[in-house]
């Protein structure tokens, strides 16, 4: 993949590295990755497909849309492999999207719509849908192995309560783990069909945030494995996927609906997971002034006073 620094992306474009950096806030586009010095760098398939629609004319927004429309499609060359039952020719045709794109833009603009379009054409219960879930599950996990994470300190559990590799969710939950895990969260992802044991996994890794991604599998099913997971964590935030029901009996105040988008879900978990970090980082109280820390120290008589007759009341109901 080609990058560019921020003066060449500017120059191509024809703007000021300030106007490049005003449109990254706005429009979230181009996006730049970061270098090992954390500086930015455009993706230059970006930088030209956003050059090629403002030369059309109309407004910025309007040519960030179109840019964005025309990354975004779905590959023909990996369709056509696909649909050949040619893995090398889909691996060959991923590997030449990853030479203009961001491996996100190549997955959520590629893989997973080229999947879908698939799936929708010729039905999950075709030999075709078979053997391009496979490898579209095979090919995550190998772009997940191949990462080179980030540093970030947020532990998740992800419970995988679609059905099997054959489940339209699976390869969003394989791109949502790809994506968490390359910038740099602890994943652990299990089935919920799984609980024996639950406990020893989970205190080996003591995670900030369960994530439950996809929704073939039961409430009843899904609960029992949430209730397993916090008797083991205790209390902490639970975030849905791909799972559109509140699930009214899950053990918590009130699970978070991640956003359908891979990329954009993995940004909101890593968001509660430093949340959660920081609440338990916190003081329960503010520290008091020291001429209240006698007020803390040893309660004032009549409150010991109230304490034991509290006490005594509570003996009494418990006779």
């Amino acid at each position: 993949m080609r990058y560019l620094k921020t003066s060449e992306a500017a120059t191509l474009l024809n703007v000021t590295p300030a106007t490049l950096r005003m449109w990254e806030a706005r429009f979230a586009f181009p996006t730049p990755q970061r270098s090992a010095g954390n500086h930015r760098m455009y993706l230059y398939g970006e930088v030209i497909a956003l050059r090629d629609t403002l030369r059309a004319g109309g407004s910025t927004a309007s040519a960030v849309r179109a840019a964005r429309e025309t990354l975004a499609g779905p590959d023909s060359s990996l369709i056509a492999a696909l649909g050949g039952y040619d893995r090398r020719r889909a691996d060959g045709a991923m590997e030449a999207a990853l030479r203009s794109h961001s491996l996100q833009r190549c997955v959520e603009g590629v893989l997973l719509p080229t999947l879908e379009q698939i799936a929708r054409q010729r039905t999950l219960e075709s030999a075709a849908w078979a053997f391009a879930a496979r490898w579209g599950a095979d090919w995550l996990r190998r772009a997940t192995r191949l990462v080179a994470p980030r540093s970030c300190s947020v532990s998740i559990v992800l419970g995988d309560a679609s059905r099997d590799e054959l489940d339209l969710d699976a390869p969003h939950i394989r791109a949502l783990e790809l994506f968490s895990i390359r910038a740099g969260v602890q994943v652990m992802s299990l089935s919920v069909r799984g609980a024996a044991g639950l406990g020893d996994a989970i205190q080996a890794r003591r995670p900030d945030l369960i994530v439950i991604a996809g929704g073939q599998l039961a409430d009843e099913t899904v609960t029992a494995w949430a209730h397993l997971v916090r008797a083991a964590a205790g209390p902490m935030p639970i975030a849905l996927y791909r799972r559109a029901d509140q699930l009214t009996r899950m053990p918590a105040t009130g699970p978070t609906l991640l956003p359908n988008r891979a990329s954009d879900a993995h940004h909101r978990l890593i968001e509660l997971g430093q949340n959660t970090r920081a609440a338990a980082r916190a003081p329960a109280f503010p520290a008091a002034h020291d001429s209240n820390v006698a007020m803390f120290q040893r309660p004032p008589d009549n409150h010991l006073r109230r304490r034991d007759d509290y006490r005594q009341a509570e003996g009494g109901l418990g006779a």
